[in-house]
């Protein structure tokens, strides 16, 4: 190629297409990077302050790392044993929430769409008031009575919705959001029956029905991971294909992709991932649908890239909102959903406003 002259189109297609990997690797690394600041963050903050140089020494030593023993055996329990289960949990649950939310906005072709939208915390709030009223205070290893109500109604309203939807007429789609939507009230209006009649235990379904991680420990964390793990990896690496759905269903199906398979192993993978966080956290919204769709406006509609970035920002955002709800008011503390809505709401109203049309793909 001579001086000045301009690049081949292949070359030029090249040279586009590095510049996307590379900024890509620079958004996800950001993203990672600053969710692991948060955690470390976290960390720090309590009741016993504890510096960032003995966090970071206490967790190297914690994996095999030979360092002078500097602090407390005070200062360990309470960064092992106290705050990094409660810390490590939110950024489970925001990177599970933001994944399933980011899974529900593709198979759904609905930027408004939440890990909630067909039935997940509907099912899971009745799941756990009917745990909390009843006498059963059997633990069913590894599962708490609460925990194992709240996984099993998440999945039973939204499997009863995605049922309800191959019996209606029309989209499908469109029907499955509806179908959501009934479920979801009825689901709503037996919760609020049930804590009508159990006036005792109303201000305990609130609390959990609200959200938060004071109630985090190992055997929680032990129990979420074989759940959240295997679904977000199976929605990540169905990115490609989610890019696919976004075209209108003939024109995937011309394309190869089985649109009936995917929809049905992602609305799977999605709740069952959905349910377990829900299981351990209570319900906690915006985060699903906030994260997804800021990092669709901010970085584009290409799933493959979308994903892993709003994994990592969904557990930034619920590791801080986390903090926030323990220290604000200490020694009492605010239910964590009630911080992600109160960040989520205007900041989402704000994007809606700045926007470029919204596009899938």
């Amino acid at each position: 190629m001579t001086e000045g002259a301009l690049p081949r189109p292949a070359a030029r297609g090249s040279l586009l297409a590095g510049r996307a990997r590379w900024g890509f690797r620079l958004r996800l690394g950001g993203s990672l990077g600053l969710a692991l600041a948060c955690v470390i963050f976290a960390l720090t903050q309590g009741a016993a302050g504890i510096d960032f140089v003995t966090v970071v020494q206490i967790l190297l030593s914690a994996v095999g790392a030979p360092l002078a023993h500097d602090w407390s055996a005070a200062e360990q329990t309470i960064i092992l044993d106290v705050r990094l289960p409660r810390v490590l949990m939110a950024a489970a649950v925001g990177a599970t929430l933001a994944l399933c939310g980011g899974a529900y906005q593709a198979v759904l072709r609905n930027p408004l769409a939440d890990p909630y939208l067909i039935g997940a915390a509907a099912g899971a709030s009745l799941g756990g008031t009917i745990a909390i009223i009843s006498p059963i205070d059997v633990a069913f290893y590894p599962f708490s009575v609460l925990s194992l109500f709240a996984f099993t109604g998440a999945l039973v309203a939204t499997f009863a919705s995605y049922l309800l939807a191959r019996t209606g007429s029309g989209s499908q789609v469109t029907t499955l959001i509806l179908a959501g939507v009934t479920v979801s009230a009825f689901a709503t209006a037996l919760t609020s029956l049930l804590m009508l009649r159990s006036e005792d235990d109303v201000r305990a379904i609130l609390a959990w029905v609200l959200g938060g991680f004071n109630l985090a420990s190992w055997s929680k964390m032990w129990l979420l991971i074989p759940y959240v793990l295997p679904a977000g990896a199976l929605i990540i690496l169905h990115g490609r294909v989610l890019n696919a759905m976004q075209l209108d269903e003939h024109e995937a199906q011309q394309l190869g992709v089985d649109v009936t398979r995917v929809r049905l192993t992602m609305i799977i993978a999605a709740s069952v991932g959905t349910a377990a966080a829900v299981s351990v956290s209570g319900v906690i919204g915006f985060i699903g649908l906030v994260i997804p769709h800021t990092v669709r406006l901010l970085c584009g509609p290409d799933n493959r890239q979308l994903l892993p970035v709003a994994a990592a920002l969904g557990a930034a955002m619920l590791v801080l909102a986390d903090l926030a709800a323990r220290t604000l008011i200490e020694p009492a503390e605010v239910p964590v959903g009630i911080v992600t809505a109160i960040i989520g709401a205007p900041f989402f109203l704000i994007l809606l406003r700045r926007r470029r049309p919204l596009s899938f793909r």
